[in-house]
């Protein structure tokens, strides 16, 4: 007994003396991360934004592998930052949206960019696409009051989530044959769906989709260590094939490998491979239906789910919906949310989609989040905020999921140039 009672004085007194360092450890890392918040959302607060509609030609003749040049050329915004920049300044990596509208039918494509890369965006894209037609336009965001029972709309959003890690490419123009160049007549353009949903509402009816994107870097991930996606998907990849893996030694002591994979494995390995050869960005994509109370349609709140069905792939990936404002929003059919909570999740989505928000997010995402508060605290006491997932696509996936179509889509509210710009001869008389 004496012996156990000196034991436990000694563990106690051990623990006294370790606790203050224990809470000075805790508390540093607590002020560091606020600190970091803080200054970052200083140093976001001072950018300026600006919103650039791109209106197509008449005729496209180019497929999406000019706007894959594009992305690589424009929007790949990367920056070595040092430690001054970083944890002093706050400065962060830009981000970009890549967003279509339709407003009463009338359907739009937009970036959304810092405007000190205005310039470049502009000549990036009429490098690719000369007679396109680009102006600078008032945020289309704006126009649509708070959602609330006093306003007069609805909205109905959700954001997408990759079904299989993101070595997984989805399905992409390549696939559809876009690579090629064919007959106009004979194009299978699988945007062509979403331009015919949007342009299909009607007046007081509108849909909208970003894909908000950054480069994508190396961070710590996976328990703590740091990995940046190519490494992450070579481990995926790795797992894949190595029940098909076989080591043969050689005559001179070392050893071979030979890597036999099964023919229904070939899609997969030939993807992934692909997905690996192009750069990637960070990527998060969300949409959202809204009507005036009076205009909205429920069967439209409906097909605007399935707009990125055409992407699936049974073997490589998939887009699936996730954290939609709706009533079974938290809980399925045991907490059902009622009109007032459905409403205050749609309103947070209207800001969410206003602000762009996939990348630095408010410090509320993380204290008042549905992961610290969890089911079912969350539904029962307060909403908490659902963190939108971000996955790595690379140019080729984002070019076939954004990009100009082809003249072959005969939808008559896509605006389009309908003459062809040119500069003036340079031996007009003056």
């Amino acid at each position: 007994m004496f012996i156990i009672d000196t034991l436990a004085y000694f563990i106690l007194q051990a623990i006294l003396f370790i606790w203050p360092f224990v809470a000075v450890i805790i508390l540093a890392k607590v002020a560091w991360a606020f600190w970091i918040h803080y200054i970052q959302q200083d140093f976001i607060s001072g950018i300026t934004w600006t919103l650039l509609e791109i209106v197509p030609p008449r005729e496209v003749l180019r497929s999406p592998k000019a706007m894959e040049l594009f992305f690589t050329n424009a929007l790949y915004y990367w920056s070595m930052k040092g430690g001054r920049e970083e944890w002093w300044q706050g400065a962060v990596w830009f981000w970009f949206s890549l967003e279509i509208a339709s407003i009463d039918g009338q359907v739009h494509f937009y970036i959304r960019t810092p405007s000190r890369l205005k310039d470049l965006i502009e000549t990036q894209m009429y490098a690719q696409y000369p007679q396109a037609q680009i102006k600078e336009v008032e945020d289309y965001t704006l126009a649509v009051d708070k959602i609330s029972p006093e306003s007069d709309w609805n909205l109905w959003g959700c954001e997408f989530a990759l079904e299989k890690p993101e070595a997984y490419p989805i399905k992409t123009y390549v696939d559809f044959g876009l690579d090629k160049d064919p007959k106009e007549e004979f194009k299978v353009d699988p945007i062509s769906s979403i331009i015919e949903l949007f342009g299909s509402i009607q007046k007081g009816e509108q849909m909208w989709m970003q894909i908000v994107i950054t480069p994508s870097k190396k961070e710590f991930r996976s328990g703590g260590k740091s990995h940046d996606w190519v490494a992450e998907s070579e481990i995926v990849f790795k797992k894949l094939v190595e029940p098909y893996t076989r080591i043969h030694p050689r005559d001179d002591g070392g050893h071979s490998l030979e890597m036999r994979p099964p023919p229904i494995l070939d899609p997969v390995v030939k993807g992934i491979s692909n997905k690996l050869s192009k750069i990637g960005f960070d990527t998060g994509i969300r949409v959202c239906y809204l009507a005036k109370k009076e205009a909205y349609q429920l069967n439209n709140r409906r097909n605007i789910r399935l707009i990125l069905r055409q992407y699936a792939s049974p073997q490589l990936n998939a887009f699936v919906r996730t954290n939609s404002t709706q009533a079974d929003a938290y809980g399925g059919l045991i907490f059902v949310l009622n009109s007032k909570e459905v409403m205050v999740l749609a309103d947070r989505m209207l800001e969410e989609y206003r602000e762009r928000s996939f990348f630095h997010l408010p410090m509320r995402h993380t204290i008042l989040s549905e992961h610290v508060m969890r089911w079912p605290l969350s539904p029962l006491f307060f909403l908490g905020y659902k963190h939108p997932p971000t996955y790595v696509l690379n140019v080729e996936d984002l070019a076939t999921l954004w990009h100009l179509p082809g003249q072959m889509l005969k939808v008559p509210t896509l605006e389009r140039i309908e003459s062809k710009e040119a500069a003036p001869p340079t031996n007009l008389p003056i």
